[in-house]
């Protein structure tokens, strides 16, 4: 399964994959105006900046999920043909039981819809916006090989509880 993986060397914190993740959710594709609109969905993606070091937090679609099993709707599931965790919303109820559980803290409130957001690795796209648009190349999207691994050991964070 692909999983996005941050180079902690080069994050800059500049927050740009929260405001694209925002955009891959959005309504329209205009960024301006979602930006200002009081509707704008929720970043499913946040930074965490402790200087020196910036990383992007979201969903590393666990293994063994614990946000999966603590689901009282059965809102999240894990797919089995990617490894992927799915979250539907329209099963969500808003309970936030996949929050307390999360061992990273990468599911969010939407308070507004009163729904539980998590990083959906911007399905239907071949890369996810975050990946795409970080302008120093900080976060990567590929299958976990030796070399991701190698690459991750030496340089870089990926939260993988497994």
């Amino acid at each position: 399964m692909k999983k996005i993986y941050v180079n902690e060397e080069i994050c800059i914190g500049c927050n740009l994959c929260e405001v694209f993740c925002r955009l891959a959710h959005a309504q329209s594709d205009d960024l301006i105006k979602e930006l200002k609109s009081k509707t704008a969905p929720v970043a499913r993606v946040s930074i965490e900046v402790r200087k020196p070091v910036s990383f992007s937090v979201r969903c590393q679609h666990c293994e063994e999920a614990p946000c999966v099993s603590a689901c009282l709707t059965g809102a999240l599931k894990k797919d089995e043909t990617t490894g992927a965790i799915t979250h539907n919303e329209e099963k969500c109820i808003g309970c936030w039981t996949c929050m307390m559980v999360c061992p990273i803290g990468a599911i969010k409130q939407d308070k507004l819809r009163r729904k539980a957001v998590k990083c959906d690795l911007c399905e239907g796209r071949d890369i996810p916006l975050c990946v795409a648009n970080c302008p120093n190349e900080a976060l990567i999207f590929a299958e976990e090989s030796d070399d991701i691994k190698q690459n991750i050991d030496d340089n870089s964070i990926c939260y993988d509880p497994a």
